[in-house]
């Protein structure tokens, strides 16, 4: 099922400190943006370097990787990395950039990525995952 949002939702602002130093070099990222489907995500924001997922069956089923005990779960069955969350936004409003191309820094993401990070160097290979 495709992602949905509400095009008139109140302003909200928000800070969480990591936005500004997850994309260490901008790259290739999906024209348009998407809206996630956030059926099965329980936090209250999906947070800048989140890891997105895409389904097999549905093109246009964009979701965040889901994530249990401050870590990130297995990859569900019929979903593939699709790449990286650009920006911090509400949950209620989850639509954004989404990165599959550029250097990322792996200690700013919000989970780590160390039991996923040969995957994701294998479905996103021009995705680079460094830090200082």
């Amino acid at each position: 099922m495709p992602g949905t949002v509400n095009l008139s939702n109140e302003l909200e602002s928000f800070e969480t400190g990591m936005d500004s130093v997850v994309i260490r070099r901008k790259g290739g990222r999906i024209i348009g943006g998407r809206s996630l489907n956030m059926e099965g995500f329980n936090e209250k924001y999906v947070k800048a370097g989140h890891i997105i997922i895409r389904s097999t069956n549905d093109e246009y089923d964009y979701k965040p990787m889901p994530v249990s005990d401050n870590a990130y779960s297995s990859l569900p069955e019929n979903y593939e990395y699709a790449g990286i969350w650009v920006r911090t936004t509400p949950a209620s409003d989850a639509r954004g950039a989404i990165q599959y191309d550029g250097e990322i820094n792996d200690k700013a993401l919000p989970y780590p990525i160390d039991s996923i990070k040969a995957a994701l160097k294998t479905a996103l290979p021009s995705l680079y995952f460094m830090h200082d």
